[in-house]
């Protein structure tokens, strides 16, 4: 059956996961910003609320996909899978706030060279998210099929970057932090960055599905 011949009768979902895909990057960047003005607490509480709002807004929308699930008669993909996917989004943007959320709880002082590096691999991960989420509504046309394949490829690899650099940051502080309330924050911290990365693979891996089923 051609992608094509199962648009909604009902709710447009596909740009509700566009909406949501936008807000994920949001979030990201705004992290991303926290990361890089650290050391400026105004700032850092800036970039914190704007983590947070994009976050919420990522949950409304979130919410309303759920919502139209039961209330739709004809969707453009299996419920489950529709499901599976805006619920898999939203553990991204809530993985997102929660390392924001983390930082500030544990009073980590100073940013490291490994969180930045995560901070980056994240922020990518998220960008190619939303690449290959705005191209699922497209998926009739072959080239956009083949497209978002190769982007959920680009985000495997980003995920296996990214648990390089938590493997190597994780030796390296067991071996020179001497302090061990830094180890337990920085180790906290590490691996929620790495599971952002995580969690977008698990996306791509959803989207992976939706193409081979419909395309």
């Amino acid at each position: 059956m051609l992608f094509g011949k199962l648009l909604p009768r009902e709710g447009n979902f596909f740009e509700m996961f566009n909406q949501h895909a936008d807000k994920i990057v949001e979030a990201a960047r705004a992290f991303s910003q926290l990361v890089a003005h650290y050391n400026d607490p105004h700032l850092r509480e800036q970039y914190n609320r704007d983590v947070d709002n994009a976050e919420r807004a990522a949950d409304r929308v979130t919410h309303e996909v759920n919502r139209l699930i039961h209330k739709t008669f004809i969707t453009p993909i299996d419920r489950d899978q529709i499901h599976k996917l805006i619920n898999t989004m939203d553990d991204v943007a809530d993985l997102i706030q929660d390392s924001a959320e983390t930082m500030a709880l544990y009073d980590v002082h100073h940013m490291t060279d490994e969180i930045t590096r995560l901070t980056d691999l994240s922020v990518k991960c998220c960008d190619r998210v939303k690449e290959a989420v705005y191209m699922i509504g497209k998926l009739a046309d072959p080239a956009t099929a083949e497209a978002a394949l190769k982007t959920c490829e680009e985000i495997d690899k980003l995920e296996s970057d990214a648990d390089r650099v938590m493997r190597a940051a994780m030796s390296k502080l067991f071996r020179e932090e001497p302090d061990v309330r830094e180890v337990i924050k920085l180790k906290a911290i590490y691996e929620l960055l790495e599971t952002i990365t995580d969690k977008c693979e698990d996306v791509a891996n959803v989207i992976e599905g939706i193409i081979l089923e419909h395309s």
